[in-house]
């Protein structure tokens, strides 16, 4: 671990690897055998985020910014790159230097994002290289999947490995799901 790192997430697997100026906002996940490197820029994750297993983040020629509520899924990728909030980056996806992924956007699995890509919000991105394939506002279902891991995590953080699975835990979805229906109902309203 290194000197660098400012503040703890609220869980982290023995075996995740964090290196350089790291920041981490409150409620940031990080699964097993996470690798993150920062030796010249910085690396931010915003809150409520979740870096899940076998993902590597690093610099390039600028920092690596993870906006809020966002779910960097199993074996992606993030090399310089900026994600808004409320994304959800796919299973073995790869953003590379420079890229700039819009709030509320879905990158699908093995999309490849190639250096100085911008994509706006509400952008659903696959292929290689990953293009828009569709326009959606994500913003419901991204935070309902971070705060899923959130929940996980808190679990995790008390050895309880099956908190998905409880009774109770279909009851917090369906609350997330209208607080953050409600939430999107509000903003749309105000623009």
């Amino acid at each position: 671990m290194s000197k660098d790192r400012k503040n703890q997430p609220i869980w982290q697997a023995d075996s995740a690897e964090l290196f350089g100026t790291i920041e981490l906002c409150e409620g940031v996940s990080i699964w097993p055998k996470v690798v993150m490197r920062a030796e010249t820029h910085f690396i931010k994750i915003g809150q409520l985020t979740n870096i899940q297993d076998f993902v590597m983040i690093h610099i390039g020629s600028h920092e690596t910014i993870i906006g809020e509520f966002c779910s960097i899924t199993h074996h992606s990728t993030i090399h310089g790159a900026t994600i808004g909030d409320n994304c959800l980056i796919g299973i073995n996806a790869t953003i590379m230097d420079r890229a700039v992924i819009g709030n509320n956007s879905i990158v699908a699995g093995n999309t490849i994002v190639k250096e100085d890509s911008i994509f706006p919000e509400n952008s659903v991105i696959a292929g290689v290289p990953g293009k828009v394939i569709a326009t959606k506002n994500n913003y419901v279902a991204n935070r309902i999947n971070a705060m899923a891991y959130y929940e996980n995590a808190i679990a995790y953080s008390e050895q309880n490995y099956r908190r998905w699975s409880e009774q109770d835990y279909q009851d917090k979805v369906d609350s997330w799901k209208e607080q953050f229906e409600s939430e999107i109902l509000s903003i749309q309203s105000k623009s």
